[in-house]
């Protein structure tokens, strides 16, 4: 079964950007270019996004690809299809990598087990809940990556159209 997706790369440093094509091209099996623009959220970086088609999991295997490079911004999404959930990958050199399961509309769907842990380390006095389940929605990763995410001048716009 396969699912679509994307892949927004918000910074990476000019040396670094033939190597993450040549990694995706790996996950897809196919010759990848991607068209980089300049990201003025970071000066000297480049940024990109890149539609994807591939078998459930493809998103896993991207985010796998690229995970742990130094100075590399990144996000990968795919969509729910018949057999699998669909998946929000988030990374960044400080935090790491953040993986959320979504729903049809895009929501994250944090499993009981989850919150059940979260809820216990806060009844104990450990964390509080409030900034436990900032963690589970990926509030820290979303508060560093807005500002990589606005594309800036000269950036392709994408528009979304209602079919009635």
């Amino acid at each position: 079964m396969t699912t679509r997706g994307v892949l927004y790369v918000h910074s990476a440093p000019r040396a670094l950007c033939p190597h993450v094509e040549w990694a995706v091209a790996g996950v897809l099996g196919t010759r990848v270019n991607l068209d980089w623009i300049r990201q003025p959220a970071a000066p000297g970086t480049w940024r990109s996004e890149f539609s994807w088609q591939g078998e459930a999991g493809t998103a896993s295997k991207l985010a796998s690809a690229l995970r742990g490079w130094h100075l590399l911004r990144f996000e990968v999404t795919a969509e729910p299809c018949p057999t699998a959930e669909g998946e929000r990958y988030s990374c960044t050199p400080d935090l790491g990598i953040f993986h959320a399961v979504t729903g049809i509309h895009g929501d994250i769907l944090i499993p009981e087990d989850r919150l059940r842990a979260a809820l216990a380390r806060s009844q104990q006095g450990e964390t509080d809940l409030e900034a436990e389940i900032a963690k589970l929605l990926g509030k820290p990763w979303d508060d560093e990556l807005e500002p990589f995410r606005y594309a800036g001048e000269g950036a392709p716009v994408r528009w979304l159209h209602q079919v009635v």
